[in-house]
């Protein structure tokens, strides 16, 4: 079956931008600092789940003795310092700047701060890509579904002509609830396996995404672009 995709809404940390070590890193920092048991990668993305005060609860962090909100100040402060030592994702340039080449419109939707977001986007030359760019009011990351919601009524585009890629099972969440579908991509900061788990096509890297827009088949120029559904499954 052709599913009409005229609409791609981007997932940004884990998807677009290559940072999931990067966290890691700053998540054992700080249970450190606290005298806790660090924790591996593996570990990492086998417990992220939004909201994310869920996966500070999981990996050790205790709120009697220390609020949530100084957790993620102190988590944000050291990912702002450090977040532009990170770089895109393989080919997750040539896979945007080609949607946009097809005509296929873009947004940005993503649970990091709208202004901090913003900054990414021009600092890595991608903000002209998209028509959209939604983030979140604050840093903690509470998830983003009401917001996909919202972009998908703004948008205009109907359940089946838009497609949400992230990297977690929240994304696949998100464009349930959206009314999108979704390709996943194992790349970032969820296992695997626990993608799967979600019954949508999972990507091992978006040159994958790449080979299946090549595929497109346009008959005529004034006529919408269909991109197969089923070629997702590519493994």
């Amino acid at each position: 079956m052709l599913q009409e995709y005229r609409h791609v809404i981007w997932d940004w940390n884990g998807t677009l931008l290559d940072d999931a070590r990067l966290c890691v890193e700053i998540v054992n920092e700080m249970l450190c600092a606290r005298g806790k048991e660090t924790i591996t990668h593996e570990r990492y993305m086998e417990e992220l789940v939004f909201p994310v005060k869920h996966f500070y609860e999981r990996v050790g962090f205790g709120f009697s003795v220390e609020p949530f909100e100084s957790l993620a100040h102190d988590y944000i402060g050291r990912y702002e310092q450090r977040c532009r030592e990170c770089a895109l994702h393989d080919h997750a340039m040539d896979v945007v700047r080609y949607c946009k080449e097809l005509g296929i419109e873009q947004s940005v939707l993503s649970a990091y701060h709208q202004e901090r977001l913003e900054g990414m986007l021009d600092f890595f030359g991608l903000r002209p890509f998209f028509a959209r760019v939604v983030g979140l009011d604050d840093h903690h990351a509470h998830g983003k579904t009401e917001q996909g919601i919202r972009l998908m009524a703004e948008s205009g585009f109907q359940p089946g002509q838009a497609v949400l890629i992230g990297d977690t099972i929240h994304d696949y969440e998100v464009a349930q609830k959206a009314g999108a579908d979704c390709v996943l991509f194992a790349g970032g900061h969820c296992l695997e396996s626990r993608l799967q788990s979600c019954g949508v096509p999972v990507l091992s890297s978006l040159e994958q995404l790449m080979e299946t827009l090549s595929l497109i088949h346009i008959s005529e120029p004034t006529r919408p672009l269909y991109i197969s559904y089923a070629v997702f499954c590519l493994k």
